[in-house]
């Protein structure tokens, strides 16, 4: 049986996505104006996080706890999702910054970190393989979210065990939480949510561990009415926007994803259909890829405004800065459509090519 398509959570990673794309761009801003709720945008990664805990023991604990889970599909499944569009962002940027360096314009060493290429092409860069940032410098999160893949069979044992005590299983995922965001700064020198080529890996293993401990809260059937869902789905999105417009610590903000998770999906459970319009859910399906170019546009339009503007410290009028803004959807839609969906159409096919072949020969030898 195909789990139910939880459409308010699609939705929401384009919001979490825009937090990020926020974050990166508000200092190419020309304006004095700070804006606290743009300043903690980077949790929009650790949003992913938690929604990637949720969605994969969604899709996959029951077909794990009953053996009918395929460790290799499941990775292949997960890679055909991510790598394409991280492989093309990545040559894109390469390009680019090869282009611009034959062009005569300047072009940051770190841009084309060559010693870590070898590790963001394996999806290891933030396993504390690469020896300095580069390329297309979000993709860590990718690697992240491959490490979390590898070691998916761990959290779905552990969340499969505790199925039957989704409270248990909350409370223990939130003690990690704390734990590591108060223990981290002391071993590393630096908050855990400022981890990326350095210990990036470990960023995702609380969050995930969170959002599958909050998927078994989901399915104990806590939120029972589409105005319970509604209103708390309301009240958790108006608090993470307070708080962190309060600049609250970061992991009472991450908290706060579960219960608005928790009540998202609650939306679709009862049969609500808030947050499930085409065009929201159409712009979370294209989230990943506003994500993957919202950095290598930027390096093109800042560049080209600089030359064409003359603006100082690469910061940008409010014009310019809006054009760029729009820009990422555009992009990203046009890289969903042109990349991320035809690439994984065609892993997926070979892996069925791969899968009837090996029936045919199993056939072929029973016979």
């Amino acid at each position: 049986m195909q789990p139910i398509n939880i459409k308010p959570l699609t939705g929401l990673r384009f919001l979490a996505a825009s937090w990020v794309v926020l974050f990166h761009y508000w200092p190419k801003l020309a304006t004095p104006w700070v804006a606290p709720l743009v300043q903690k945008g980077y949790l929009g990664v650790e949003l992913f996080f938690v929604l990637s805990g949720f969605i994969l023991c969604h899709v996959y604990l029951d077909a794990f706890g009953e053996r009918r889970f395929s460790y290799g599909g499941f990775l292949w499944a997960r890679l055909a999702r991510i790598y394409p569009l991280h492989l093309a962002t990545l040559l894109g940027v390469g390009a680019m910054a090869l282009a611009a360096g034959a062009a005569g314009y300047p072009v940051d060493k770190s841009v084309l970190a060559w010693s870590s290429l070898p590790a963001n092409l394996t999806l290891t860069q933030a396993w504390g393989l690469a020896p300095e940032a580069g390329w297309n410098h979000p993709s860590w999160s990718i690697s992240a979210e491959w490490f979390a893949y590898l070691n998916f069979p761990l959290c779905a044992g552990l969340a499969w065990s505790l199925r039957r005590r989704p409270y248990l299983a909350t409370a223990s995922a939130l003690a990690l939480l704390f734990g590591l965001y108060a223990l981290f700064p002391r071993l590393a020198g630096f908050p855990l949510d400022e981890a990326t080529i350095a210990w990036g890996a470990l960023r995702i293993v609380p969050c995930f561990a969170y959002g599958a401990a909050i998927y078994l809260v989901w399915r104990s059937n806590l939120i029972a009415t589409r105005a319970m869902a509604a209103s708390g789905a309301v009240f958790f999105g108006a608090l993470v926007v307070l708080v962190s417009a309060l600049s609250a610590a970061d992991v009472m903000i991450v908290t706060l994803f579960g219960p608005l998770i928790l009540c998202l999906a609650g939306l679709t459970s009862t049969g609500s259909r808030l947050g499930s319009g085409a065009v929201f859910v159409y712009l979370g399906e294209i989230s990943f890829a506003v994500y993957m170019v919202c950095i290598p546009w930027s390096l093109v339009f800042v560049n080209v405004m600089v030359r064409v503007l003359h603006t100082p410290n690469k910061q940008l009028p409010i014009t310019a800065w809006v054009i760029m803004l729009i820009g990422v959807p555009a992009l990203a839609a046009a890289a969903h459509h042109l990349v991320e969906r035809p690439a994984r159409a065609a892993m997926r096919a070979w892996a069925d090519s791969w899968a009837a072949r090996d029936d045919r020969r199993r056939g072929n030898i029973l016979a």
